[in-house]
This record gives C-alpha cells, sequence and structure tokens, in this order.
C-alpha cells in the first residue's frame, strides 16, 4: 500500500505537533513536511512532492488562502484541505474557490480529519451539498447577482447532458449515484465530469458545484409531471 504524503502548514507549533502526531499514527498516512508559513509551501512541495496539504487559512506573513491559489494554479498540484476555525467563513469559500478541495475545523474528531486527507487523495471532495449552500448563503450580497450572471455564462459552454451531471454534482451525488439517475455508466460520467473541468476551466469537483450554486440551477423548480388531462 502506497501512504498519502501529507504537508501539513500551520504557524502555531502546537497545532503542527498535534496534527503530525495524529496523523503519522496511521499507516497510510507520511508526513513529509510541515511549514510555519504559506510563503514556505511552494518550496516545500517542490521538495516533497505532497499528494495533500492540509493548510491553515490565517498565517501572519502569506495567509493559506494566497497560498492554495498559487499551489492551485501550478501543474499536478498536490490537493488542499483548508483548516479553519468557523463554518461560514469568507476565506473558507474563497480558497475552495481557488481549487480546495475541502475544509475541516481544527476541533474536528482526529479520525473525521484523517478520513477528509484520504478522501482528497482518491479525488473526492470533503465539502455536503448543506455546508456549500451555507457558505453560498453567507456570502451572499450585493455581487450575487453579477455571480448569478457570470456563473450562467459559463455553464452555458456545457451541452444538455453535461450541465445535467454539473447539476448532480452540485447535489453532492458521487459517479455511481449520478449515473444511476440520469441512467448512463459510471465511465461515462467520469468522461462527463472531465469535460466540464476542461470546458469551465475548473480543477476539482468543489468548483464545479460552487459554479452551480453560484448559477442558481439548484432553486430551479423541477417541471411538473403530465397528468394526461387536456
Amino acid at each position: 500500500m502506497t501512504a498519502i504524503r501529507l504537508l501539513l502548514v500551520d504557524d502555531d507549533p502546537l497545532v503542527r505537533a498535534g496534527l503530525a502526531l495524529m496523523m503519522g499514527g496511521a499507516e497510510d498516512i507520511e508526513i513529509v513536511g510541515e511549514a510555519a508559513d504559506g510563503g514556505e509551501v511552494e518550496a516545500l512541495v517542490d521538495r516533497t512532492r505532497p499528494d495533500v496539504v492540509l493548510m491553515d487559512i490565517r498565517m501572519p506573513s502569506v495567509d493559506g488562502l494566497t497560498a492554495t491559489e498559487r499551489l492551485r494554479g501550478r501543474p499536478e498540484a498536490p490537493q488542499v484541505v483548508v483548516l479553519t476555525t468557523f463554518h461560514a467563513d469568507e476565506q473558507v469559500l474563497r480558497a475552495l474557490r481557488a481549487g480546495a478541495a475541502g475544509f475541516v475545523l481544527k476541533d474536528t474528531p482526529p479520525a473525521e480529519i484523517l478520513a477528509a486527507v484520504r478522501r482528497v487523495a482518491a479525488g473526492d471532495p470533503v465539502l455536503s451539498p448543506t455546508v456549500t449552500r451555507q457558505l453560498m448563503d453567507h456570502a451572499a450580497g450585493n455581487a450575487a447577482d453579477t455571480r448569478r450572471t457570470r456563473a450562467r455564462e459559463r455553464i452555458a459552454a456545457l451541452n444538455d447532458r453535461e450541465r445535467e451531471v454539473a447539476v448532480a454534482v452540485g447535489r453532492g451525488l458521487a459517479n455511481a449515484e449520478i449515473a444511476a439517475t440520469l441512467f448512463m455508466s459510471v465511465a461515462t460520467v467520469k468522461t462527463h465530469v472531465s469535460r466540464i473541468l476542461a470546458k469551465l476551466d475548473l480543477n476539482n469537483r468543489v468548483q464545479i458545484a460552487l459554479l452551480v450554486y453560484d448559477a442558481g440551477l439548484l432553486e430551479e423548480p423541477e417541471e411538473p409531471e403530465a397528468d394526461g388531462t387536456t
């Protein structure tokens, strides 16, 4: 079994020590490095080649948001899981838009943090539709209409089937669930997801979900079924 290579980034040495103790005890996790500031991350990533970066949001020099944006703009970037103290946080939402695969609270039980790292290493986001909606509601404001217009313009680049898959991703469905719902194979779903990411210049499913929420596609009522009357 190949261990998941993990990089820890937090300005508090006690937090880093606790995470290292907790995560390093798992047989499938290898701590490959630690950083006290976001400005150290890119050089460490080049040296250690982590699969996942556990990233604190608030750091004094270069914060986790900036570090995430820099990392996710690189080719073959590692997955990023954001560490935060608040569920509904504008910086968390910005990190997700920048390409983070999800977030965990600092007081999350150790087993759940381990599960989050394993999930993103496997390519799955750590973000439920409920939490996504909370974040979007928190960030709603004067720019909401502008975001919706821009999101719908981007979604317009998708064909009808890709749009259906994108909405299903926004609902938090896994590939197997999307396949069953839309009557296609899992392989076909994966192909559609890959095409959506390429067409919309996105790098993970969380960004698809956020764009779907921005566009308001989950708020549209379903068409009523015809009852055969005239």
